[in-house]
């Protein structure tokens, strides 16, 4: 990585802004879920040894261009609180004269938490002025929020403009891993690709495709490949507009692609659907596929024997049913075992291996579903461009 890290400053006695990415899941007010906030907790706490001062700038959810308690990040300032075992300051905003005079008057070891980025409509257009005014707030600034990297917006790119600019430890971790897949990967290197549609991944697949050795394609997306091979998917999820992609797709990637051999269809699409392990070319009439079978799974552990990188993003199988989730966590656990360097490209990736209890066992976990799928197309993220170099 040839970006500046946090590492890399002289921290003591400045003001540091620190984007993290506290985009967490919230019902009634609490935080379900504080993984992400516990990813940030290092570069914080690095920042704070240092004897700088910190501020915390984050979006939550998709609030309408104004402020609305239903997305503040009190809560998410409550949580860090407890990890860090002292008082976490809450803004009523993230710029103007209330918040600049609570950050002209922090301390060094203080942490102040900036209200949600997003109740300016600014923060999505990265409207200038509102990046200045975010930057006049302190003299450094660390972007930690990989999860927002693919998006210019005010907090992730336009403030860059203004303040020295360097990456935190989370984002230098999602940077070096994703960054050997891309640059300069190990072989025989194998990625692994699922979800729903080919229109979301064409880009990928192809770069994919010039990089790996084996691309393992699975989920909703197969059924698509598996009919543009002239099978009949029957009721499965089918994306018409992709069929002529995935022909040319397959007409150039020689013997790289691993398709699904047998599947477990379902009835229709439910929890409790009727389900029948059956090969892909003969799907009864009415049925579809909701997962890949056992076979399938065989292949896929001979794929990977020998593997020494893995890069893997979006489920094989409708895996949020517990009946269609045995490949998805077959996958996991085939890849918790592997000797290669396992990188998961977030997102329900990243939700399969923590359900099938694997997590740890994987060498990387990003924090970000589009901004990794992104970051494998070889687009420049502007968030991580925005960055001071070494």
């Amino acid at each position: 990585m040839n970006k500046k890290t946090v590492k890399e400053m002289d921290l003591k006695g400045k003001r540091v802004f620190i984007r993290v990415d506290f985009n967490v899941p919230m019902a009634d007010g609490k935080v379900t879920d504080d993984k992400r906030i516990k990813a940030a907790l290092p570069t914080i706490q690095y920042v704070l040894e240092q004897g700088a001062s910190v501020m915390l700038a984050s979006h939550l959810g998709r609030p309408k261009g104004g402020p609305d308690p239903e997305f503040s990040l009190k809560a998410a300032a409550e949580v860090l609180s407890g990890h860090l075992g002292k008082p976490v300051y809450m803004a009523s905003d993230c710029v103007g004269p209330e918040v600049e005079k609570m950050a002209a008057a922090l301390k060094p070891g203080d942490v102040l938490m900036l209200e949600n980025t997003r109740f300016h409509v600014g923060e999505e257009k990265n409207d200038l002025d509102l990046a200045k005014q975010m930057a006049a707030l302190a003299d450094v600034y660390v972007n930690d929020a990989f999860g927002s990297a693919h998006r210019a917006h005010a907090s992730t790119e336009g403030i860059a403009r203004f303040l020295p600019a360097v990456s935190g430890f989370l984002m230098e971790q999602e940077l070096e891993y994703l960054g050997r897949a891309v640059a300069n990967p190990e072989h025989p290197y194998v990625a692994i690709l699922g979800g729903a549609k080919i229109s979301d991944k064409i880009l990928v697949v192809e770069t994919l495709l010039s990089k790996c050795d084996k691309l393992i394609i699975g989920g909703g997306m197969a059924n698509t490949f598996l009919a543009a091979k002239g099978l009949n998917m029957q009721d499965s999820l089918v994306e018409e507009s992709s069929l002529e992609t995935a022909k040319a797709i397959l007409a150039k990637s020689g013997d790289k692609l691993v398709l699904p051999v047998d599947a477990v269809v379902a009835d229709k699409f439910d929890a409790e659907a009727n389900s029948q392990t059956v090969s892909v070319e003969s799907i009864p009439a009415g049925w579809r596929m909701l997962d890949v079978g056992p076979r399938t799974i065989q292949m896929y552990k001979e794929t990977l024997t020998d593997a020494k990188l893995v890069v893997w993003n979006g489920p094989v199988g409708v895996f949020e049913f517990p009946k269609f989730a045995e490949g998805t966590f077959a996958l996991a656990k085939l890849l918790a075992e592997s000797s290669a360097i396992t990188v998961i490209g977030g997102g329900d990736s990243a939700s399969a291996v923590k359900k099938a209890g694997v997590a740890k066992q994987m060498t990387h976990v990003s924090t970000g579903g589009g901004a990794s799928l992104e970051f494998l197309e070889g687009r420049e993220l502007p968030g991580v461009a925005a960055l001071n170099d070494k």
